[in-house]
């Protein structure tokens, strides 16, 4: 990632009745960083996205929530990638993750969609599967054989519970003292942090 300039692209579906979505975690991530530094986002038609921007140290971070639906993601990363004139990898992408147990977050350099359609559209719009990309885990939808594409579908758009919003609440916040931290260190140390971060959620 370019040392100055932070491409922080959360995941989710723009409208009232999604704020709480599980499928909204990369929005809700995204919100409460821009808010821990007093910054406010703005729709910019040109990309296609809710934007904010603010300064730690010497780096700027620029924030994008896509106005576009999730399923129509890669129309804005590649309105935000066009402006820019960024390379792929210097996009992170902060998505939910339904394979994953709640709260486990997990960081990839590159890789398939994984089924998440967002995600999906990225790599369609893009042409790659080149670009970094934070997932967070939602945990599977409860067990049922009858109708189990209905069942996924009503997990993801259903509202995050009082419950796991404990959870994901200092998954949000060890997750931006991690993005802060990328001015000084590399990812893979971002990674370790991370991972001792899950080990000490078990004990």
């Amino acid at each position: 990632m370019n040392n100055n300039e932070k491409f922080i692209i959360g995941l989710g579906n723009p409208g009232k009745e999604y704020i709480k979505n599980r499928h909204n975690i990369g929005f809700l991530l995204l919100e409460s960083f821009s808010e821990k530094y007093d910054s406010k986002f703005t729709l910019k038609n040109k990309l296609k996205s809710w934007y904010s921007e603010f300064k730690i140290n010497d780096s700027t971070y620029k924030l994008f929530m896509p106005n576009t639906f999730m399923n129509n993601s890669g129309d804005a990363v590649r309105a935000i990638v066009d402006w820019y004139k960024i390379d792929t990898d210097q996009l992170l992408i902060i998505v939910d993750d339904i394979d994953l147990p709640l709260g486990k977050i997990r960081f990839r350099k590159k890789g398939s969609s994984g089924g998440h359609n967002g995600l999906k559209d990225i790599i369609k719009k893009l042409q790659t599967e080149n670009f970094n990309r934070i997932k967070i885990g939602i945990g599977s939808p409860p067990h049922s054989e009858k109708n189990k594409k209905f069942n996924t579908i009503s997990h993801v758009l259903g509202n995050i519970s009082s419950k796991e919003s404990l959870t994901l609440n200092r998954v949000y916040e060890k997750l931006i003292e991690s993005l802060i931290e990328l001015n000084l260190k590399n990812e893979d140390y971002i990674i370790s942090e991370l991972n001792s971060f899950h080990r000490e959620k078990k004990q």
